[in-house]
């Protein structure tokens, strides 16, 4: 089986390990994750029991980082922004819908995008790909 890519989209919050933690928080409860017909106690037990699998979902990603790396979600510099999409202020869509974007991106990695509507932030898009 290959890496499935996943995305979401949460409210706009300066502080994007709450805004991250509060995802997983309402992606486990909601069972919306592999290996949640087991029924896990919490999401750490959860990662172990799909082991290298991982829940193909945010679950597997624990931290924001400054730079890309396992089991972590990290922003894009103003210059990946200008590359990726044109412009330091992306739209929902247009993150979503750049090929470059998600081909860039390695297995059990994350990478976050502020999200922009009429000049203002409006949203954190969330986007990886499982392990395998």
């Amino acid at each position: 089986m290959g890496a499935e890519a996943y995305h979401y989209t949460v409210p706009y919050e300066p502080d994007i390990q709450a805004a991250l933690e509060k995802l997983r928080r309402q992606v486990f409860e909601t069972k919306q994750f592999h290996g949640a017909q087991f029924d896990p106690p919490d999401p750490e037990a959860a990662l172990a029991l799909t082991d290298a699998d991982g829940t193909r979902s945010i679950l597997d990603i624990r931290q924001i980082s400054n730079r890309p790396d396992y089991f972590c979600a990290a922003g894009l510099s103003e210059d990946e922004l200008e590359d990726y999409f044109g412009t330091a202020q992306p739209t929902e869509e247009m993150v979503r819908d750049c090929d470059e974007f998600w081909d860039d991106m390695e297995r059990g990695q994350a990478r976050y995008v502020i999200v922009y509507e009429d000049d203002e932030p409006s949203g954190i898009f969330f986007a990886g790909y499982s392990f395998d």
